[in-house]
């Protein structure tokens, strides 16, 4: 059985109304009363079947379009990604209403309308050089608000004198504005340039639901783009938030005001010695039981003050290091109305450091700090460098009979006191100790750092080993009261590193040095002994007496000598 296919309403009652009047004009060619009160009363029912088509018609047009409409609705309301629906929506509307082309135009950020979307009858996008429109109608809309509809805008007394109008060839013309909160934010503007009264009051309402629809959709579109790009920033800045946390070398803590942790970093997780997962959510006394009782007075005056508390160093005991050195800063964390919302701790390892200080400060006391200073770790030369110093060497007299008689406890209290007098006074004149020979001391002046008056800092020097050392004979027992001998010399040496990379001294080597060593061990009890090559350096700073020359092992010639016996006074 074939399908029964579906008439239109209208069609149908235009079909009866045909009909109709078909009977009419077979009962006309009767000439009887009753033939013409018939044909009278089904004339009428023509016209009345035909008004009805009409009306059907109308509201055939009028259910299509709301239908079309609601869809075109759904659409743009179906994605936040409002461009290429509007594209469709545009392309519907276009066909619906009839137009050649249809525009939709927005405010773009120097508030100036710029078209969003162009398309034509064909469903195809209009470049530039179709885009011409009626600015005087466009802006008259957003002046306005309200939309505008000309069946022939040539004719139209409103518009027919516009410049763009006539050279463009304008005729039907319907413009709606976008507004979003009674705020225009843009038109939708449709022509056709080929017929007039193609627009009609229901195309101008139907463009107007519509232009409502669409309004909807480019806010709602706004919003999330907005929000989208709100959270792309809030997660951008929360990812450098988190690398900033996690980079920060010192461990950092936060907990609430119960004391739970709500947070820490890896620096954090490395100091205390566990995981996050098993310090987020303890409570801190929970988590650092061995600095609990240090730490909970603190964060109490912290709290009844609202002040941070900064620099406090703790040492306690960890099951797994032993005894380590932290420095904590305590300080309120608020939020952005400045309520305390809890406690940020900043907590730094300062066992490694203060080991290091203490091994600086051994290495201090046995080499000059002008050395240290001078010494670059990370680049270690084993060379030397030629220069010319003034060399000291300071033995102590007697103490070889001495250490007979001594306990190596007693002897080592006695020594050291000795050559912790002698590398004073070295170090007061900015001079530096070379090394402790035994009983003896070598040191030298003008290295590293140059020093134009080295010498006779190296004469001020011997004397004050001597002003020393008669200040320790009152404190010592007689048989402890020795004394120091003292030998100067002046001349070039090479400095520098010498041994192997684990096994470095910085010394000074020459004849120069050997030189030194031999006037000092011909030198008597508290007797400063100098050679005539610094003598001439110093001799109008110094009173002197003239010894007689010295023969000394390895030397081929004597070495002239003088006593010094005090500083002139200039």
């Amino acid at each position: 059985m074939a399908d029964t296919v579906k008439v239109p309403l209208k069609d149908q009652i235009l079909g009866l109304s045909r009909q109709v009047g078909r009977v009419c004009t077979t009962i006309k060619t009767t000439s009887t009363d009753v033939s013409r009160n018939v044909t009278d009363e089904l004339s009428h029912l023509e016209g009345h079947l035909y008004k009805m088509s009409r009306q059907a018609a109308a509201f055939e047009e009028e259910h299509s379009n709301l239908v079309a409409l609601s869809n075109i609705s759904q659409m743009v309301n179906s994605s936040l990604e409002v461009d290429e629906v509007l594209r469709i929506a545009m392309d519907t509307v276009v066909k619906m209403i009839n137009a050649e082309r249809g525009f939709l135009m927005l405010r773009d950020g120097e508030n100036a309308m710029t078209i969003r979307t162009a398309r034509n009858w064909e469903q195809e996008s209009i470049n530039s050089k179709e885009s011409s429109t009626s600015r005087t109608i466009i802006g008259r809309v957003i002046e306005s608000g309200k939309a505008i509809l000309t069946t022939d805008a040539q004719e139209d007394p409103r518009f027919g004198g516009q410049e763009s109008i006539i050279a463009h060839n304008m005729r039907s013309i319907l413009c709606v504005p976008l507004k979003v909160k009674n705020d225009l934010i843009g038109v939708i503007y449709a022509d056709n340039r080929i017929r007039s009264g193609i627009f009609t009051e229901a195309s101008r309402s139907l463009l107007i639901s519509f232009a409502n629809q669409v309004a909807i959709a480019i806010e709602n579109a706004r919003l999330f783009t907005s929000l989208r790009h709100t959270l792309a920033e809030v997660t951008e800045l929360k990812n450098l938030m988190d690398n900033i946390f996690s980079s920060i070398a010192s461990g950092v803590i936060t907990a609430d005001i119960q004391d739970q942790i709500t947070l820490c970093n890896k620096a954090a997780e490395a100091i205390i010695g566990q995981a996050t997962p098993e310090i987020v959510g303890q409570q801190l006394d929970q988590i650092i039981p061995s600095i609990a009782e240090n730490i909970l007075p603190y964060l109490a005056t912290m709290r009844e003050t609202n002040e941070p508390i900064t620099d406090l160093e703790i040492n306690h005991i960890l099951p797994d290091r032993g005894s380590v050195d932290w420095r904590l800063n305590l300080s309120p964390l608020k939020d952005a109305n400045q309520t305390t919302q809890g406690v940020a701790i900043v907590l730094d390892d300062l066992t490694e450091r203060k080991a290091l200080e203490a091994q600086r400060r051994l290495f201090e006391r046995m080499v000059s700090p002008a050395v240290i200073q001078q010494i670059d770790p990370d680049s270690l030369r084993m060379d030397g460098k030629r220069t010319e110093i003034t060399i000291l060497f300071a033995d102590i007299r007697g103490f070889t009979s001495f250490s007979e008689k001594q306990t190596p406890e007693k002897l080592v209290s006695v020594l050291n006191r000795y050559l912790a007098a002698a590398a004073e006074a070295v170090l007061d004149e900015e001079g530096t100790v070379d090394k402790f020979l035994g009983d003896a001391v070598m040191a030298w002046f003008n290295a590293p750092l140059p020093q134009k008056d080295h010498t006779l800092r190296a004469v001020r020097t011997a004397l004050a080993i001597r002003n020393a050392i008669e200040k320790l004979y009152l404190e010592l027992p007689p048989e402890a009261q020795l004394g120091f001998g003292v030998g100067i010399h002046y001349g070039e040496a090479v400095l520098g590193l010498i041994g192997t990379e684990k096994k470095l001294e910085y010394t000074a080597i020459g004849d120069s040095v050997n030189t030194a060593k031999r006037v000092q061990e011909n030198s008597q009890k508290n007797q400063i002994l100098i050679s005539e090559d610094a003598y001439k350096r110093v001799k109008k700073h110094i009173y002197v007496d003239k010894l007689d020359a010295l023969n000394v092992k390895g030397k081929r010639r004597p070495i002239k000598v003088y006593e010094v016996l005090g500083l002139r006074q200039d």
